[in-house]
């Protein structure tokens, strides 16, 4: 029972993880990365769509991104949502495909994308910690119910306290590792 417990929270830690990867990856680090556009949505014949789903996006070299839609007539709309978009690049249109130039971070811009970063970890750190708080409480409850003894609740909660720092430890890392990145010049 308790194992179906700690199961259960390495899998909720590891999407954690999946969704902090996914976040950090939609961070701009100076460099192209076509997954820095995965949160542009289109006008598409009137329905709002993912830039994935009507575009390919390349990265043919570092600092250049480019779109090229599946269907030329939604290149206006692409190019319309990438300047009304957070990131701050301004797309050139051939009429075939879109290339966005991703220009050099300042150092003041590094430092507020490390902010960013950080708290972005935090809240994956908040989730972890959720996670845990959520696990214990089961037991607490296993317990409760006459499923587990006081000695196996110990246990299981130190198991749980290992699991989450061990996910712990994986954010940490994720998280030097994006910092390095993006402090790179």
């Amino acid at each position: 029972m308790q194992l179906e417990v700690h199961k259960r929270l390495e899998e909720k830690m590891t999407k954690t993880l999946g969704v902090l990867k996914d976040d950090f990856n939609s961070i701009r680090a100076g460099k192209a990365n076509p997954s820095m556009l995965d949160r542009i949505t289109v006008d598409y014949y009137g329905s709002i769509t993912p830039l994935k789903q009507v575009a390919s996006v390349s990265a043919p070299e570092p600092r250049l991104l480019i779109i090229q839609p599946y269907d030329p007539s939604v290149i206006n709309g692409i190019e319309k949502a990438l300047m009304m978009s957070d990131l701050g690049l301004n797309p050139s249109n051939d009429g075939k495909i879109i290339r966005l130039n991703i220009p050099q971070l300042t150092e003041e811009r590094r430092k507020e994308l490390t902010k960013v970063v950080k708290r972005v970890a935090e809240e994956g750190r908040v989730a972890l910690r959720n996670g845990r708080r959520d696990a214990n409480e089961q037991l607490k409850k296993m317990e409760k119910d006459s499923e587990l003894t006081e000695d196996d609740l110990k246990q299981a909660q130190e198991e749980v306290q290992k699991i989450t720092d061990k996910f712990n430890k994986q954010v940490d890392e994720m998280l030097v590792k994006k910092e390095l990145e993006i402090l790179e010049v």
